[in-house]
């Protein structure tokens, strides 16, 4: 009975082994093959004009993040660079104010 249930805890443990080695080898292959596939592609360098700056943004602020975000994203075209507009932020502190005023809505007094 207790050579049974050992042989079988055997069993178990070296279907594991055989499956974790599987799995390794099959990681292992793909980590090579999308690195050969990596270094088959050559890297694209956008042309064309670049946008015209907005007034107020200097152009080495603009040349700046053009460059990080070429370098964290890789080569995209930045459409747009503006000031963002604060009015939905300023619109959603007004309105959680207004909920905690005391009135008939809110808790009234004590």
């Amino acid at each position: 009975m207790l050579t049974a249930a050992i042989l079988t805890s055997l069993q178990v443990y070296g279907i594991a082994i055989v499956i974790s080695m599987i799995v390794a080898v099959i990681i292992k292959l793909m980590v090579v093959l999308t690195a050969r596939a990596e270094k088959s592609r050559p890297v694209e360098m956008p042309t064309g004009t670049v946008c015209p700056v907005g007034p107020g943004v200097p152009d080495e602020d603009v040349a700046a993040l053009s460059a990080a975000i070429f370098a964290a994203m890789g080569p995209h075209r930045i459409l747009h660079i503006a000031p963002a507009s604060h009015g939905w932020s300023s619109e959603g502190r007004a309105a959680q104010h207004h909920s905690h005023l005391p009135g008939p809505a809110g808790r009234g007094s004590r």
